[in-house]
């Protein structure tokens, strides 16, 4: 057991286990990066230019985003704004009553899910309602809708889905943003430039959905912690309270305005990244591997009975995978990174000859 922060580093081999980009990012953002000097790195950041811009990206007021430390941070900072003891005064406005009739909020989730909503809840000492989902992990928005109570603070939609891969369809957010207006619908997007298509538009027409953005995977930001959220001033406003006042380093800032200004970057690796599933996909039907169609830049493997062994197989000859295993939502599964071809390409060979080995 150890107390150090982060992911453990599995040492060298094809780092396809946290839905990083496989490419790196941007020629454009380290040539951002190496322009900095001893000066401009012991000046603490402006965000005005990289606000205008990203709200410009996005096609959104800039009133209405927040530059976040990655979205993890984001989720962090819902949970501090929404879920304390006493409703925030913009679900108070909306219909939610004062302070949860329980006396414990809830946070509203359909399972799997990305684990960061359950830790944050858990650390506010608000109760996880979890929901599963439909055997073929489709979301599950008739179970939600019946699950919401008047305690219901935040209702996580994760879009397209991790660990699943699955997209959530337009209508069921809908619904789920009319049904608990009282509280807020944080729909993550983390992957939404995979899926190719968003929410963000319907959003404004829900004073109570928030949505939430990353720059880690298409973008190739995940080692500079760069995300966003997008929503009213009024539902950002117990966020921005809890929010530090320099949450971004000045480095992050620079990159992320590089970032979004090489378009051409982010369209090579969704290229690849479709290609490398349909490798991906073929190699699971050759092996008798069950798996489940991605919007994402991932793909859900089930192993069977060889789970364990592909899992462990993979690893040692360097190809690492995220081991789902142990997660009841997905048991018997792995998932897996589908990123720059070349990459894929090893991680297919290595799995199917895995596969014949374990027959």
């Amino acid at each position: 057991m150890t107390t150090i922060q982060g992911v453990p580093d599995l040492g060298p081999g094809l780092r396809l286990h946290l839905n990083e980009n496989t490419g790196g990012c941007s020629p454009k953002v380290v040539a951002a990066v190496r322009a900095f000097d001893g000066p401009r790195l012991a000046t603490y950041p402006d965000f005005r230019d990289a606000i205008l811009e990203t709200a410009a990206f996005l096609g959104v007021d800039p009133d209405r985003i927040v530059l976040t430390n990655g979205l993890d941070e984001g989720i962090l900072l819902a949970s501090i704004g929404y879920l304390t003891s006493r409703t925030p005064e913009a679900l108070v406005e909306l219909g939610a009553p004062l302070t949860a009739p329980s006396d414990t909020p809830e946070i509203l989730v359909s399972q799997p899910a990305f684990e960061p909503y359950l830790s944050t809840a858990h650390a506010m000492g608000a109760r996880v309602v979890s929901v599963p989902a439909a055997k073929d992990y489709s979301y599950p928005v008739d179970a939600v809708l019946q699950a919401l109570t008047p305690n219901t603070r935040i209702v996580y939609i994760n879009n397209p889905n991790n660990p699943s891969g699955r997209p959530v369809p337009k209508d069921a957010i809908h619904r789920v943003a009319r049904d608990a207006g009282h509280a807020l619908v944080f729909v993550d997007e983390a992957y939404q430039d995979f899926h190719g298509e968003n929410f963000l538009k319907e959003a404004a027409e829900y004073p109570n959905v928030l949505v939430g953005r990353t720059f880690s995977k298409a973008f190739g930001l995940a080692g500079m912690r760069v995300g966003v959220m997008i929503a009213s001033p009024e539902i950002l406003e117990p966020i921005r309270r809890a929010m530090p006042l320099f949450n971004l380093n000045v480095v992050a800032v620079a990159a992320l305005r590089a970032a979004i200004a090489d378009t051409e970057f982010r369209s090579w690796y969704l290229a690849q990244a479709a290609e490398s599933k349909e490798l991906v996909y073929a190699a699971c039907d050759r092996a008798g591997l069950k798996y489940w169609k991605s919007a994402t830049n991932f793909v859900l493997i089930d192993g069977a009975g060889r789970a364990r062994e592909l899992v462990d197989g993979m690893i040692a000859r360097g190809v690492f995978v995220r081991d789902r295993t142990k997660d009841p939502a997905c048991p018997n599964c792995f998932r897996l990174t589908t990123g720059v071809v070349e990459h894929t390409r090893a991680a297919v060979e290595t799995l199917e000859a895995l596969c014949a080995h374990l027959r």
